[in-house]
């Protein structure tokens, strides 16, 4: 049987009534965006290889609670997000990055890993104006891709709360970088460059 044919909340079920298998299944789905998720949460790779390995535990403990009804990765990136809360109380540490990869490829690898570095310095900004809610939220729309109803469910936020953080993140990013210093003009003008659209549709999450 091709398991990747197989739904996750079917897995979910099948790990519910005692199947390892399929809850490994899960886990090889999920593992690297768990822990993408969290090194742009808390920044160090050893520190979010750990919290991943504590998601999926957590996950294992608590399958049992899953309620198929639901999308597992919802569920799953609940976990997720709680993990990382809890690393930074303890750490007092975070670490973000911001827009998808695809938005920089341009086919010149010069200009490639110009507009990477810009990425980055656009998530390090980020890192250090939002708040938690706000990146959350603009993280999981826009990395992850996850619709509006996802995303407030992840963040147990009601869906009209979650369009109020992703547009106080996008005015507050379009802010920062029509007004900042002249490095974040030219990261401005850079990934400008590279979508060939304005800084405000770079930085933003759709509210529909």
């Amino acid at each position: 049987m091709n398991t990747n044919a197989v739904p996750d909340e079917t897995l979910a079920c099948e790990a519910q009534a005692g199947s390892m298998s399929s809850f490994e299944e899960l886990v090889y789905r999920y593992e690297s965006r768990i822990f993408q998720f969290l090194r742009c949460r808390v920044g160090g790779v050893h520190d979010a290889q750990d919290l991943t390995q504590s998601v999926f535990v957590r996950a294992f403990r608590k399958i049992g609670k899953f309620n198929p009804r639901y999308k597992f990765a919802t569920w799953l990136f609940t976990i997720a997000r709680r993990e990382s809360i809890n690393h930074y109380r303890r750490q007092s540490l975070m670490y973000v990055k911001f827009l998808p990869e695809e938005l920089f490829r341009v086919g010149d690898p010069g200009r490639e890993a110009a507009l990477r570095d810009a990425r980055e310095k656009l998530w390090e900004l980020a890192r250090h104006r939002l708040p938690e809610n706000q990146f959350a939220a603009l993280y999981l729309r826009a990395a992850e891709q996850m619709s509006i109803k996802d995303v407030a469910r992840a963040l147990q936020k009601t869906q009209t709360h979650v369009k109020v953080l992703l547009h106080r993140a996008r005015r507050q990013m379009v802010k920062e970088l029509v007004e900042g210093s002249e490095e974040l003009a030219a990261i401005r003008d850079t990934a400008r460059e590279a979508t060939g659209t304005a800084v405000v549709k770079v930085a933003r999450a759709e509210s529909n």
